[in-house]
């Protein structure tokens, strides 16, 4: 009976799948010079059949015998419709070139409205046809290079470079203040009080459908940037189901290389960890957490993924496209090598130590995206991120503390344990309507969410009880903050708000009669910030001088030691008998700014298309602190406004080539950090803000030929010039204790330089071949040349009398590098439909960069050149598996930072090679 069910159920299978009939083809882009449209919707209406376009733009889908209609969208191009009847066991081809909505062909293509063309052709082709300067970095070459979030992904692009062990990234020598990162076109928080933009680092390539980089202004566009406004595009779905898991390990040589990998005690595998500091801190030594470190076991890091879309039909024109995303992933790194600093004019590190780091970072994101395509003419979508993402760290250092007072002859030891965590909450609606078919509108609206906290740094520095014996060590007292326990929080909520509006108008003439000639735009945006930081931060007095463990602390610092007064426990207000004693550190700021915006886009001949605009914004920025510098506490409040014009224009030299250009003036905002009077100490440098700061003016002109051979291929070489008027910068205070601070250095600074971009297939298999097979060399090269003035005077006028004496009167801009570099090549080969593999070598460097300005007398800090090289290799086992190999920085350079004219190694260490191997499953 079973064997008869069985025959008898198989061969209703291969009856019913013997009747099934089969639609194919392939849709072609017009306004694209009818290159293959890819990830164009093609489905079955009123029905879930439904199926995307690949890279080639090809199709197919199985259905049932019968009449149906079949329906080619894609947003912002008109959709398609064809009735179609088939047999069973029939296969019928219907190929289609789409093209815009009431077939406009102005040709600027706001990277925004272009959200799922991120494959490499398509973003190539949106650069083309855009009238601003534009580029991108989609998903699909994200994957090819294996680069794991946007920070490595930004730093792929021609003239930006990574500052390393950072999230820092610099475009065309202009650093974090210059730069304006937003998530959909809408502002993101930053999640570190030193900096303006987010860790780049906390973006997974998981949420991510590309990144695109304006490095000039576009009306549009918010004005606060100098260097380039980083837009990512986050993932929507379109198509048929899809449902994907993956998983990964990965693995650091330095780290594996150690017998035992320490952190701090207290915070979990997770990274989901809070802690704060006990209720009675300053009558008892009642911290919950040791100070001995202790072993984390094998430093092998694990990553999970998941991620899945559907579409579902709403009414007979409507379309739901839901994508979800859910990923952990953690990792172990170390290094070793030799930290110096405080140099003299003769040539003496004053600090001069050996130093261990064991770090443990995780990251977990969720994200969700809903598209609701009401029709053809209105969209509708929301999105939601919420990022959790620690930094654990254990530094040790030991030798020369300071030559002066501190461990002289060597035997000094630091350590400092910490644990990062920040939490990114970023909520979004956003709707685009065609009122007309002249008229648009596109709006919305984001609040984001920030809480940074770092709970429990630890930090403990000992000293030899006698400098002719190294051996026998005992805490510290120079400083009470020597030993201590830090309590940091920095919340930032932030809404934003814009609205826009494009009216096209002026029929062309003959062929372009169905066409308009020009567009007008005009909105409005707004952004509303607020930032609360607090710190507090516990000194131990040490008044019992006993020699001590440097691995066990624990056996010092206890309750019982505490009440036969070994050490006190104080804040900078005082002890137990101060009633103001646990009151925080502070600062508050309020930043408000309102912009409006006008610009006018006209085709003026067939070849000469231009766009002039401007935006007027008006700024408010207000701090108010209570800190350890101003414990009576201050405020500082400036008003901006700021009227920013703009002008584009791009020549159709011929089909394949474009002429473009573009000038417009910016400005750059200090930040809330820069500003506050507040001390930031590190081991062995402290920096400190200055109320006195204001904004800088940049002025930016760019001058680009891009010429496009064929099908995602492009040599294309811009010429750029910046001016920066009251330039910004962070340099060495003339003071007792050298801290950094920051000025408006001088009266102006200027960038100038030439980038070149190539990309071409070197070998592409036959168009007859069954299986394809292509490789493909991509290379991108900046040269800059960057120059800045300094005007001590100018300093002492304008900050109180503060002096900074500077050694050079002019010099390079901090992070500016002369010479940058990427180059990939790549080799896919197709074995069958659903087996291929695709390898990938890729290359990185950067010259020398300048990280901190000399001053009385010494050199600059000067980061030097390396070469970076990785491996990738990707392989596709069947329709539904696939495999991934990634080994990173190959080469394993020495990281280098010296102090130029005295040259004295400051910073010196290797990185490690890294590895990784991943599966993807698609159900």
């Amino acid at each position: 009976m079973k064997k008869f069910l069985f025959v008898f159920i198989s061969l209703l299978s291969i009856s019913a799948f013997a009747q099934k009939a089969t639609i194919i083809g392939t849709v072609l882009d017009k306004d694209m010079n009818n290159e293959p449209m890819a990830f164009a919707d093609v489905t079955i209406q009123g029905t879930t059949i439904g199926s995307s376009t690949d890279i080639d733009g090809h199709y197919t889908l199985q259905v049932d015998p019968g009449t149906y209609t079949v329906v080619f969208s894609f947003m912002g191009y008109e959709t398609i419709k064809e009735s179609v009847s088939i047999s069973a066991g029939e296969t019928k081809r219907i190929d289609k070139t789409m093209a815009s909505s009431e077939g406009i062909t102005l040709t600027e293509i706001e990277i925004q409205g272009t959200r799922k063309k991120e494959t490499e052709q398509a973003l190539l082709n949106a650069q083309k046809e855009s009238v601003t300067i534009v580029q991108a970095i989609g998903s699909q070459e994200l994957s090819r290079k294996a680069v794991s979030d946007a920070s490595g992904a930004v730093a792929k692009v021609t003239g930006i470079s990574k500052q390393e062990g950072s999230g820092n990234i610099f475009v065309r020598g202009l650093g974090d203040r210059y730069n304006v990162t937003t998530l959909n076109g809408l502002p993101l928080p930053s999640n570190n009080p030193s900096r303006k933009n987010i860790d780049l680092n906390l973006f997974s390539t998981d949420v991510i459908q590309y990144i695109g980089i304006s490095k000039i202004f576009n009306p549009k566009n918010y004005g606060d940037f100098g260097g380039a406004d980083i837009n990512i595009q986050s993932k929507i779905h379109s198509g048929k189901p899809s449902f994907e898991v993956g998983i990964t390990s990965r693995a650091n040589s330095n780290a594996l290389s150690q017998d035992n990998f320490y952190l701090q005690d207290g915070p979990n595998y997770s990274g989901f960890y809070t802690n704060d500091y006990p209720s009675d801190p300053l009558n008892g030594y009642n911290f919950d957490t040791k100070l001995n470190r202790v072993s984390k076991g094998f430093p092998v890091g694990f990553g999970l993924a998941l991620n899945g879309g559907r579409s579902f039909e709403v009414g007979e024109d409507g379309k739901l496209n839901l994508f979800a995303t859910g990923s952990f992933d953690n990792g172990f790194k170390y290094r070793e090598g030799v930290t110096r600093g405080a140099v003299t004019k003769q040539s003496v590190a004053k600090r001069d130590l050996t130093n261990e780091s064991y770090k443990y970072t995780t990251n977990a994101t969720l994200m969700a995206n809903l598209e609701y395509r009401i029709n053809n003419q209105n969209n509708i979508a929301f999105n939601t991120l919420y990022i959790n993402s620690t930094e654990q760290k254990l530094d040790e250092y030991e030798g020369v503390i300071n030559i002066y007072d501190n461990a002289p002859k060597g035997g000094g030891y630091i350590s400092r344990e910490s644990f990062e965590r920040t939490q990114i909450f970023v909520n979004q609606l956003l709707g685009e309507h065609k009122l007309t078919d002249r008229l648009t509108v596109n709006w919305g609206g984001g609040f984001n969410n920030v809480n940074n906290t770092l709970p429990d740094r630890r930090q403990n520095m000992l000293v030899p009880i006698r400098n002719n014996d190294l051996t026998k060590l005992t805490f510290s007292d120079i400083s009470p903050s020597d030993n201590n326990r830090f309590y940091q929080t920095l919340k930032e909520d932030e809404f934003a708000a814009n609205i826009s509006a494009d009216y096209k108008f002026g029929k062309g003439e003959g062929e372009d009669e169905d066409t308009y000639r020009f567009k007008f735009s005009a909105g409005y945006s707004g952004r509303f910030k607020k930032v609360n930081f607090e710190v507090t931060q516990f000194n131990f007095k040490i008044n019992e001088y006993l020699e001590v463990d440097k691995h066990n602390l624990d056996a010092y610092f206890t309750q019982e030691n505490f009440d036969k007064g070994y050490f006190d426990i104080k804040t900078f207000r005082g002890g137990a008998t101060n009633a103001n004693a646990l009151k925080p550190q502070t600062y508050d700021g309020d930043q408000i700014i309102n912009a409006g915006f006008a610009s006018l886009e006209a085709k003026l001949t067939s070849k000469l298309t231009a766009m002039v605009g401007a935006r007027f914004e008006q700024v408010t920025q207000e701090i108010n602190w209570n800190t350890q510098i101003q414990p009576a506490g201050g405020n500082s409040k400036f008003d901006k406004t700021e009227i920013l014009p703009s002008l584009s224009a791009k020549y159709a030299i011929s089909e394949k080539q474009n002429l473009k250009f573009g000038a417009s003036k910016t400005y750059t905002l200090p930040q809330f950090k820069e500003r506050a009077p507040f001390l930031f100490e590190e081991i062995g440098q402290s920096s400190i803000g200055n109320p006195y700061l204001y904004p800088s003016s940049n002025y930016n002109v760019d001058l680009k030929w891009e010429f496009f051979p064929a099908s995602s291929e492009v040599l294309a070489v811009t010429a750029f010039g910046k001016l920066i008027q009251d330039p910004i910068n962070q340099v060495t205070v003339a003071s007792a204790t050298n801290d950094l601070s920051y000025f408006n250095t001088g009266d102006e600074a200027n960038v100038y330089g030439i980038e070149l971009e190539f990309r071409k297939k070197l070998f592409k298999s036959s168009e007859d071949a069954e299986f394809n097979s292509d490789l493909t060399f991509g290379l991108n090269v900046s040269y800059l040349n960057s120059n800045q003035e300094f005007d001590k005077e100018k300093i002492q006028e304008e900050n109180n009398n503060k002096s900074v004496n500077f050694t050079n009167n002019d010099g390079q801009l901090t992070g500016a590098s002369d010479l940058l570099g990427n180059v990939d090549l790549s080799y896919f080969k197709e074995f069958s439909e659903n087996k291929n593999i695709q390898l990938t070598v890729v290359g990185a460097y950067f010259s020398d960069r300048v990280y901190a300005i000399g001053t009385n007398g010494v050199g600059n800090a000067v980061d030097k050149s390396f070469v970076t090289l990785d491996f990738v290799a990707k392989s596709k086992l069947s329709e539904k598996l696939s495999i991934g190999l990634s080994v990173k920085n190959i080469l394993n350079p020495t990281i280098e930072r010296v102090q130029e004219t005295q040259n004295v190694v400051l910073q010196s260490y290797k990185k490690g090679v890294n590895s990784s191997i991943s599966l993807k499953y698609q159900f």
